[in-house]
């Protein structure tokens, strides 16, 4: 992966009649990273999209590509010009063209031999190099997506914005494309920006994932940074169901019915919330007694729904192997990696 500029997002800000859908969003994307814009509906994703696409007037900040500016407030670059690959979610291909025709749109300012040789090279790299003369209705739904990212590819951009590209895909055909296509971006040192409301996915694709709430950006880093060191409450409930206790700091912790979870940097009697994954919640021999209400295997793991023998709201429980009976007793702690506490 590159050190050098890539896609920079600076300022962006930007208002749908007064309404601020994205404000004060910062951004950078190196070549050959892929990012995940990930965050609920409606938060201003795909507006950021849009901005670095040029399908919106910038009306704050900055747009720019390995280091050249193509948009600031009243000046804009064409979007055919920014060097930048677009694929949205219903790929858009053309249906009177075949996947050849598809792929070589925007390629005619290349001579005929040039724009072939290209165009079936990439088709090749994108795994569809015996597809060249298929018609998108004779395509299956990874097959079109396939060419969508050729053709995005054909003129060489140096980053590419991807619109939730893989969420009309069935599950068992999702993961390969997925996979394969962010395989050529990355060979292919392109600097990805790829849009998901799905934190599984987020993290499954990402090297980093950028978190956004009501047109602001959240929290950014490395999956793993954004699941083990979440910024705040929205941060660790967006990737997966919790457990929430309330309790105030007490000699710099808070009282579970689990045991004692540090609280630092709040102050002494502040009123506090403790977040647990449903995985910290572990085996301990020595832990805190507790009753299993009901518990089901869901696949590799069970969730099982306990009670604490001290009272206090009901837990849930994610464990490896087979489920616990329903009416058994556990001891339980708590594994402070998956464990938060914010103020209450």
């Amino acid at each position: 992966m590159s050190a050098g500029p890539g896609l920079e997002l600076a300022g962006l800000s930007h208002r749908y009649d007064g309404v601020q859908a994205v404000a004060a969003f910062d951004l950078a994307v190196r070549p050959g990273e892929v990012v995940c814009l990930l965050g609920p509906s409606g938060c201003g994703k795909s507006t950021v999209l849009r901005l670095a696409a040029g399908l919106e007037a910038l009306q704050a900040g900055r747009v720019a590509v390995d280091g050249r500016t193509m948009a600031e407030p009243g000046r804009e670059v064409p979007p055919e010009d920014r060097r930048i690959g677009l694929v949205f979610q219903d790929y858009a291909l053309f249906p009177h063209l075949d996947a050849r025709g598809n792929v070589a749109f925007g390629l005619g300012h290349l001579p005929e031999d040039r724009r072939r040789a290209r165009t079936d090279a990439l088709l090749a790299r994108v795994g569809l190099g015996g597809r060249a003369e298929a018609f998108p209705h004779t395509l299956s739904g990874g097959e079109q997506q396939r060419v969508a990212l050729a053709r995005a590819l054909a003129r060489e951009p140096r980053a590419m914005l991807l619109d939730e590209p893989f969420s009309g895909l069935d599950i068992a055909l999702r993961d390969r494309v997925r996979d394969d296509s962010l395989a050529v971006l990355k060979e292919a040192g392109t600097a990805t920006l790829l849009v998901t409301h799905d934190p599984e996915e987020a993290m499954r694709m990402a090297d980093r994932i950028a978190l956004m709430r009501a047109g602001r950006l959240v929290q950014i880093g490395t999956p793993e940074a954004l699941y083990r060191r979440p910024a705040d409450r929205f941060v660790a409930g967006f990737f997966g169901e919790l457990n929430v206790v309330s309790g105030k700091v007490v000699g710099g912790k808070v009282m579970t019915s689990l045991g004692a979870v540090v609280a630092a940097g709040l102050t002494e009697g502040a009123a506090a919330e403790v977040l647990i994954r449903p995985e910290a919640v572990v085996i301990d021999p020595k832990g805190a007694e507790a009753r299993v209400l009901s518990a089901r295997l869901m696949g590799a793991y069970s969730l099982a729904n306990l009670v604490p023998a001290a009272g206090g709201s009901a837990l849930v429980m994610r464990l490896a192997g087979s489920p616990p009976m329903a009416g058994s007793a556990l001891r339980l702690g708590l594994d402070p990696a998956g464990t938060f506490v914010f103020p209450g």
